[in-house]
């Protein structure tokens, strides 16, 4: 399975509004406020009590026993329980994140939930409206845990929900990159790109000799969606508001999308899909593709040898990936203790170091570089050091449910926007119906 598989460029939309809280069997309380970041949490009383003799956790990942990801979640539970032997744990994995939430939500609604649950931002945030979470901040008896620190700041921000709470702990993260073929830019005269109308120049010079400079995917919530909305960032308004409000029709946003149509009307970017810049820049007909960290392997795997791999940070203003554990509120209190022993276990730098190392994400503290498990594989990848600090300042989309289904409409207005549609008009289509999507979850 392809690490890429659980990440954000193919995470499949949600339900939205009270058909999915139905599905859950849960009751919505209020709708949550605006975003918050670690400035608040809920609060925290006493931290669950330690684990007194044997007990036993179930986790719901998205980390088949096949994939990379699965064979170095089970080394990571091994070493776990090696140090605790009183605690056992069971991965219960499926093979994404699509599938994991459709069965979270049946095992909810009848009741039997695991003890720790893994997703992304949006469903937490439905899962702990309705109470059924753990804050974090309950586990561990303090709105700030002393290991929060010593993540990346975007990692942090990422763990709470629109009303303050902690909810969330992280295992791994992935920003985009820019993977370029060297051979290109050195031939070209050219140099990896440190902002967007630099990057835009370069691809239009090494469109040339049947070579279109990139070739993205416009379908679906994949990096082509991801670099609109960077686009949008760098240029001063965010895709969205804190409280999930779109903002598709600022200017930063009509700007955005033009920029990517005035690259396609020069021959410089063309549109496919199934990882069709991967396809390109290994075939040698693309100088470059933006795509998840996470895909390193599988771009390296396309271009065979053909060239060396030039892999650096976006020139501005990066995304970042990846699902976030969850505590149920079901599970007994001992078992909450020693779930709040395993998280804290994952993030320490030497678990970090061995987890990044075998899977290829980002470890979430910049701790893990300097560990011996990081050494080699740093060697061979230089570049991951180079862009993890990226980490601090990297964006990601608000949690409110209507924000994935609002993702999808996004796509729909740059597929028109590429295909001759004005820029302002698709961007308008796209602003009315995610307003609509908002009201109707709200």
């Amino acid at each position: 399975m392809r690490i890429r598989a659980t990440l954000s460029a193919t995470r499949p939309r949600r339900a939205a509004g009270a058909a999915l809280m139905a599905a859950l069997g849960l009751a919505a309380s209020a709708c949550a406020g605006g975003g918050t970041t670690a400035a608040a949490s809920s609060a925290s009383g006493s931290p669950a009590p330690s684990v007194t003799g044997p007990v036993t956790i179930t986790i719901a990942d998205a980390y088949t026993s096949t994939s990379s990801l699965g064979k170095t979640f089970a080394k990571v539970i091994s070493a776990f329980e090696a140090k605790y032997p009183n605690i056992t744990v069971k991965s219960v994995p499926e093979a994404n994140y699509g599938t994991l939430e459709t069965k979270l939500k049946a095992e909810v609604a009848a009741g039997q939930a695991p003890t720790i649950g893994q997703g992304y931002e949006s469903f937490a945030d439905q899962l702990e409206q309705s109470g059924k979470l753990v804050p974090i901040s309950t586990l561990a008896g303090t709105k700030t845990p002393a290991e929060l620190s010593g993540f990346y700041a975007g990692v942090q921000k990422d763990l709470y929900l629109p009303d303050g709470t902690l909810a969330m702990w992280p295992i791994g993260k992935s920003l985009q990159v820019v993977f370029y073929n060297s051979s290109m830019l050195s031939s070209d005269g050219l140099s990896a790109a440190t902002d967007w109308n630099t990057f835009a120049t370069d691809l239009e010079a090494a469109s040339k000799g049947g070579v279109t400079g990139i070739t993205i995917d416009p379908s679906a919530q994949t990096s082509g969606e991801e670099w609109l909305e960077e686009l949008a960032a760098s240029y001063g308004t965010p895709a969205y508001a804190a409280d999930g409000t779109p903002q598709f029709t600022s200017s930063a946003m009509v700007k955005a999308l033009e920029y990517l149509q005035n690259l396609k009307s020069k021959g410089a970017l063309a549109t496919g899909t199934n990882y069709p810049g991967e396809t390109a820049l290994g075939g040698q007909k693309g100088l470059a593709d933006i795509s998840s960290s996470a895909g390193y392997y599988y771009e390296n795997e396309a271009v065979g040898g053909k060239f060396k791999l030039t892999t650096t940070a976006v020139p501005q203003t990066d995304m970042m990936a990846g699902g976030n554990f969850f505590v149920f509120s079901s599970a007994t209190s001992q078992q909450q203790a020693a779930a709040w022993d395993f998280l804290q276990f994952v993030t320490t730098p030497a678990e970090q170091a061995a987890w990044s190392s075998g899977t290829g994400y980002l470890p979430v503290t910049a701790q893990a570089l300097t560990q011996p498990a990081m050494s080699s594989y740093l060697a061979k990848n230089p570049w991951v050091s180079q862009i993890a600090a990226g980490l601090d300042t990297a964006i990601t989309d608000p949690p409110q449910e209507w924000v994935d289904d609002c993702g999808t409409l996004l796509a729909t207005a740059l597929q028109a926007g590429l295909s001759g549609t004005d820029a302002t008009s698709a961007l308008n289509i796209a602003q009315t119906a995610c307003l609509q999507k908002k009201q109707a979850d709200s």
